[in-house]
């Protein structure tokens, strides 16, 4: 098997860079910002948020609850209160079987 570099992980991401990663608007985080108390965003001296790996995590376990399950903000907020560290293993658990599958593709394709 070929060597594989790991991803540099960053320690902030910028709104930008988020807004790549998800697909949406800048006001599309921001009312999540504000929606949600699990997303707590650093903001620098000019006002700029700064977004960290586990906000990245929680945007990721809110987009899920949201646009895959069909939760409403508020049904989406009242279920991250009761089931916080359930919802979050089964996010992970739901990254890593993404990253096997790409992987699977990728070893189907050199096939």
């Amino acid at each position: 098997m070929p060597y594989k570099e790991k991803e540099i992980q960053k320690l902030y991401y910028t709104m930008g860079e988020v807004t790549e990663l998800f697909g949406v608007n800048a006001s599309q985080i921001r009312f999540y910002e504000k929606e949600f108390d699990i997303l707590q965003p650093k903001k620098n001296k000019k006002g700029n948020r700064l977004f960290s790996a586990e906000d990245l995590e929680n945007l990721k376990i809110i987009f899920h609850l949201i646009k895959e399950k069909g939760f409403t903000l508020q049904g989406a907020k009242d279920h991250l209160k009761g089931n916080k560290d359930v919802v979050k293993e089964n996010q992970r658990v739901i990254d890593s079987l993404e990253r096997l599958k790409q992987f699977l593709l990728e070893v189907k394709e050199q096939l």
